[in-house]
């Protein structure tokens, strides 16, 4: 593969190896795609999360939102965390 970057990107990727962060341009080059992979996966389950929740909602599981619902769901969730602290303690004696 062969990259034609342009005179910034090629001062911006001097950077790190001119301060001996990185050794050479062949790691600026690693370092940048491994970022972009993380990132990309990132989007990826971001993009499944969101499909994920239209199709629960087109099945009809989810929830209207008010304040009522969201004091309500606030009561679950600290109901569960009280439960599971309470599992935790039982178990660990």
């Amino acid at each position: 593969m062969e990259v034609q970057p342009t005179s910034d990107q090629m001062a911006f990727a001097r950077r790190p190896i001119d301060t001996g962060r990185l050794q050479s341009e062949s790691e600026v080059v690693q370092e940048a795609l491994a970022l972009w992979e993380e990132r990309e996966r990132q989007v990826l389950a971001f993009l499944t999360t969101i499909d994920y929740a239209r199709a629960t909602v087109a099945r009809g599981e989810g929830r209207v939102i008010t304040a009522e619902s969201m004091r309500e769901l606030s009561a679950e969730v600290k109901e569960r965390g009280r439960a599971r602290l309470i599992a935790e303690l039982t178990y660990s004696r």
